[in-house]
């Protein structure tokens, strides 16, 4: 009987786990906006990078100590493209693209991120898309032309633009998952998570440095600095930590499916506390997109294929 509850402990535990991070997940884009409405989007990455490099510090010894591993110098230069590209500029897509939508597109936007990893497996040659996939990416962007054509034909141009930027956000870190993945294979995720950080926070303070000179530090409230302190330490590191963790005792097959109720989190904040509004061209556009990532990402494969399409990954 005892090592029946244990066995149910140590299910229990990792699912928990992976709902926790979800629903942090979820929390963090209501939370994101309105950090941006209060200091604005370079403020708030400027404020998140000064604290990067200290939390990426801190998980490099963690895992290594002071013996950290050292890259082939081959590596270094894809290392700093792919960060640049794949985190910098998604970042910088994902947080102005934030601004100018809402809480609810952002996470249903960027929740295309497998659509967009199975078209880049598929122009680089690495896949070949079976029909469901082929479907649930026809079916993808049949939803993301519904879910924004309502802000286009408004001539609601902010709006629209925002929605686009979300989605060419989302592109960039598919990019990312894909190109990226030698490395990770071959250093581990928690090196190439500490490293790029790293390197991304000069680039990044660069950018933001005017909006932080201009920042009043002394009339911010309290819940902006815990917020950001939130999103970076608990939402991100932690966050990373606990899903890898989750992934591993349960399997990714299992887990990957939960990340879908994270624009369910994000649209119940973004309603109860950001005062966002849904219609039912809004809600249906973006079942559909979900449905459609769904199915891309969970359809049988082709056979002698060499690579799948990771979870979706949010960055906020």
């Amino acid at each position: 009987m005892r090592s029946c509850y244990n066995m149910k402990d140590r299910h229990a535990a990792p699912l928990s786990a992976a709902l926790a991070v979800v629903l942090v997940w979820g929390l963090n884009f209501p939370l994101s906006k309105a950090l941006f409405n209060q200091i604005g989007p370079a403020g708030f990455l400027g404020v998140r990078y000064l604290l990067m490099p200290l939390c990426a510090v801190t998980l490099l010894c963690w895992r290594f100590r002071l013996r950290w591993p050292r890259l082939d110098r081959g590596e270094i230069w894809p290392l700093v493209r792919l960060t640049l590209i794949g985190k910098g500029l998604h970042l910088l897509a994902s947080t102005y693209g934030m601004q100018g939508s809402t809480a609810f597109s952002a996470s249903v936007l960027l929740a295309c991120g497998p659509v967009f990893t199975l078209l880049i497996l598929r122009l680089s040659g690495v896949e070949r898309l079976s029909p469901g996939q082929v479907a649930g990416v026809a079916t993808a962007a049949t939803g993301a032309l519904l879910f924004t054509a309502d802000k286009l034909l408004a001539a609601d141009w902010q709006a629209g633009l925002g929605d686009l930027t979300l989605l060419a956000a989302a592109a960039l870190f598919s990019y990312y998952t894909v190109a990226a993945k030698p490395l990770i294979q071959h250093h581990g995720g928690v090196t190439v998570l500490g490293y790029g950080s790293l390197v991304c926070t000069l680039p990044m303070l660069l950018w933001c440095a005017p909006a932080l000179a201009a920042l009043d530090w002394q009339a911010q409230p309290r819940w902006v600095w815990s917020g950001i302190v939130w999103q970076v330490a608990g939402g991100g590191f932690i966050g990373w930590l606990a899903w890898g963790w989750a992934n591993e005792k349960r399997g990714v097959a299992r887990t990957a499916p939960l990340i879908y109720l994270m624009p369910l989190v994000a649209g119940l904040a973004a309603w109860a506390w950001g005062g966002e509004q849904f219609n039912t061209h809004k809600l249906l556009g973006a079942g559909i997109i979900l449905a459609g990532v769904a199915l891309a990402q969970f359809s049988p494969a082709l056979p002698g294929l060499r690579a799948r399409p990771q979870p979706p990954e949010p960055s906020c």
